[in-house]
């Protein structure tokens, strides 16, 4: 029998899909956040050297080496044109311990979290393995683009909130907040003493020529701003699990304090190929974004008159096929069964029609392949 704390928590549909699909060459896999891309330059090296050094063998420093954190703290005050001293940084084990990391540092049980909706459900059931209570906020889709509902969204707060817990771009939408939105998020957080927890790992991944906004960078929002990173998106490093929290100094004992407890420390010898992906030159993510908004491109392009919004940025956009009939987990079964597409449903990932949606991943197939998947939809689809 489960406990109360897992009661209402699925498992991950994305591996059971997976499985399904097996080593079959044929599949489209678009069902898991993978990229072929290759790494920054420099980074296996760095790691490989770190192999044999003691120093990478070891359980300190707790919250991270020292150089590390300074990076991240230049690299966050990059992004936000705010001070970070390595202090107000936390070196975790990738981005996703950072978010139960700062979730356990900001609420106490029967506290609300908003959300979007849909959102990564790791960030949805993680709010409820902390205790506290997801309360989501729809995207709408207006002029053939996302929009959060902003009305939705200060209708949402109330005695209880605690705190905003927001991925921007947003996972699986591909959804990006326009400026109006952060102006709105961070004025809720402003008058009402909201924390904001941001998940920027995908942050800088923008298609069409968008520019970055990060919410710390608004008045008065880095002192009340968690940002949450890691260096598997952008940098491609995903096997490395190497991700930070960075914020105010105020909080960041606690956060350190619940890391310790959580994981103690993150890995050694990832942290030497992290260190030097932080060092790369700008063009090395320029280059990956331009591949994968052309995979972006591709998919659209190909599921021209399905009903499917275009991602702003991120790895992956939503096919509605609640509006073709089907629910989520009966269309990715067709999908795979028929099309050879290996796509997951979303219907855990939010509240407000997730179950509609199968998620397509575009960052881990060359055009070539994406190439196909008109005429592979349709013969699973229609």
């Amino acid at each position: 029998m489960s406990v109360n704390r897992l009661q209402g928590i699925p498992g991950f549909s994305i591996d059971r899909v997976a499985a399904a699909a097996g080593d079959d060459p044929e599949v489209l896999r678009l069902e898991n956040l993978d990229t072929d891309l290759p790494l920054p330059p420099g980074v296996l090296a760095a790691t490989q050297a770190a192999l044999g050094r003691d120093d990478h063998n070891s359980y300190l420093p707790f919250t991270g080496q020292q150089a590390l954190r300074e990076a991240v703290a230049r690299h966050v005050g990059g992004q936000t044109g705010q001070p970070y001293r390595p202090e107000q940084v936390v070196i975790t084990c990738g981005g996703t311990e950072g978010m139960l990391d700062a979730l356990l540092a900001t609420t106490d049980p029967g506290d609300e979290v908003i959300l979007t909706d849909p959102t990564y459900a790791g960030m949805i059931y993680r709010v409820r393995l902390a205790g506290a209570v997801p309360r989501l906020v729809p995207f709408v889709v207006q002029d053939g683009a996302w929009h959060l509902d902003l009305q939705a969204l200060a209708d949402a707060v109330g005695d209880r909130t605690r705190a905003l817990f927001i991925m921007n771009p947003s996972m699986p939408s591909g959804a990006v907040l326009s400026r109006a939105a952060w102006d709105a998020v961070a004025d809720l957080c402003r008058t009402r003493n909201l924390w904001l927890l941001y998940n920027a790992a995908m942050e800088r991944i923008l298609f069409d020529g968008r520019s970055l906004l990060h919410p710390a960078s608004l008045p008065g929002m880095a002192a009340r701003t968690l940002t949450i990173g890691s260096v598997s998106k952008e940098y491609r490093m995903i096997g490395w699990r190497i991700g930070w929290v960075a914020g105010p100094g105020s909080l960041m004992d606690d956060v350190a304090r619940v890391h310790v407890y959580n994981v103690v420390t993150p890995t050694g010898i990832a942290q030497a190929g992290a260190l030097t992906a932080l060092h790369t030159a700008p063009e090395d993510l320029a280059n990956a974004v331009a591949t994968w908004q052309r995979r972006r491109d591709v998919l659209t392009e190909q599921l021209q008159g399905w009903p499917m919004i275009p991602a702003a940025g991120g790895w992956s956009q939503l096919l509605d096929v609640g509006t073709l009939g089907y629910d989520s987990f009966t269309a990715s079964h067709l999908l795979l069964e028929r099309g050879k597409i290996a796509a997951t449903p979303m219907r855990d990932w939010g509240r407000h029609h997730s179950d509609r949606f199968v998620r397509l991943v575009f960052s881990n197939e060359p055009v070539e392949r994406l190439a196909e998947m008109g005429a592979r939809c349709a013969h699973a689809l229609r």
